[in-house]
C-alpha cells in the first residue's frame, strides 16, 4: 500500500512535468527568444523597407542577410523562425501616415538549414568555418527535441510503473527529468552563446538594443520545474523502498 506522502509527491511532480512539458513545447515553436529594437523601422518606412521586406522573405538564405535586416527592422530571433516588423503599405499614395501601422512578417529556419556550417564571417563562404558558433546552432534546437522525447519516455516508464504497481520504475522517471532538465538548460545556454558570437562577428548597428524575449524565460523555466520533479520522483522512490524494507524485516522479526 502506498502512503499519502509518497502519492502527494508523485502527483505534484506530475503536474510540475506537464507545465515544464507545456512552456517547453510553446517556446520551442514561438520565435520570441532574442528581440531587437531599432528606433528607426518608422523613419525607415516605405521603399527601402519594402525592399528589406522582400529580400528577407524571398531571397536566399544568408545569415548576414537576415542578421542584417532583423538589426534594422525590430527583429526577433528564435529555434525555428526568424522574423521583422515592417509598416503596412499604405492605401493612398497621397497620404503618408505621420505614425504607420507595423505588422510582423515571419520565416522558418527549414531542417537542412538549421544543419548549416556557420563561418567566421557570417555570409562569407570563403572564410573559415566556425565549428563553435555550428554545433552550438545545432544544439540549441536539438536539446529541446531530447528533452521533450526524454519526458515522453518517463510517461511511458510512469504508466508501466502503474500497471506494473510498483514503485521501483520511479527512480528512472527521475533520472529521465533529470536529464530533461539539464537539456532545456543546455539549449538556452547554446542559444545565448550563439547569440553572443554572431553580435562579435556581426555587430549590431548603434542605436540597435538587444533583448532577451518571453519565449526564452520559458524555456528557462522549464528547468527548475523538471528538477523539481525529478526530485520529488527520486525521493517518493527512495523512501519508499526504505520504508518497505523496514516494514519487512519488522515482519520477519
Amino acid at each position: 500500500m502506498v502512503d499519502n506522502r509518497y502519492a502527494t509527491a508523485l502527483v505534484i511532480g506530475t503536474v510540475l512535468s506537464l507545465l515544464a512539458t507545456v512552456y517547453l513545447s510553446v517556446a520551442a515553436g514561438t520565435q520570441h527568444w532574442y528581440q531587437y529594437s531599432s528606433p528607426s523601422v518608422k523613419r525607415d518606412g516605405g521603399n527601402n523597407a519594402t525592399e528589406l521586406r522582400e529580400e528577407f522573405i524571398n531571397g536566399e538564405y544568408d545569415e548576414k542577410t537576415y542578421s542584417d535586416t532583423m538589426f534594422r527592422l525590430n527583429g526577433t530571433l528564435g529555434l525555428w523562425w526568424r522574423c521583422i516588423l515592417v509598416p503596412v503599405p499604405r492605401q493612398s499614395h497621397w497620404f503618408k501616415e505621420p505614425d504607420p501601422k507595423l505588422e510582423r512578417q515571419c520565416v522558418s529556419f527549414s531542417l537542412s538549414q538549421q544543419f548549416v556550417s556557420k563561418y567566421k564571417y557570417p555570409g562569407n563562404q570563403n572564410s573559415e568555418e566556425d565549428l563553435l558558433r555550428t554545433y552550438l546552432w545545432r544544439c540549441q534546437f536539438l536539446l529541446p527535441l531530447v528533452s521533450l522525447a526524454l519526458v515522453f519516455l518517463s510517461g511511458l516508464v510512469g504508466v508501466c510503473a502503474c500497471l506494473c504497481r510498483s514503485f521501483t520504475p520511479t527512480v528512472v522517471v527521475g533520472v529521465l527529468h533529470l536529464l530533461a532538465g539539464l537539456c532545456s538548460l543546455g539549449s538556452v545556454c547554446c542559444f545565448l552563446a550563439g547569440v553572443d558570437l554572431l553580435h562579435q562577428y556581426s555587430t549590431p548597428p548603434e542605436g540597435v538594443e538587444g533583448s532577451l524575449g518571453w519565449s526564452l524565460y520559458l524555456a528557462l523555466i522549464s528547468f527548475p520545474l523538471q528538477m523539481m520533479a525529478s526530485a520529488l520522483f527520486l525521493w517518493a522512490a527512495r523512501s519508499h523502498r526504505q520504508n518497505y524494507t523496514r516494514m519487512t524485516a519488522y515482519r520477519v522479526a
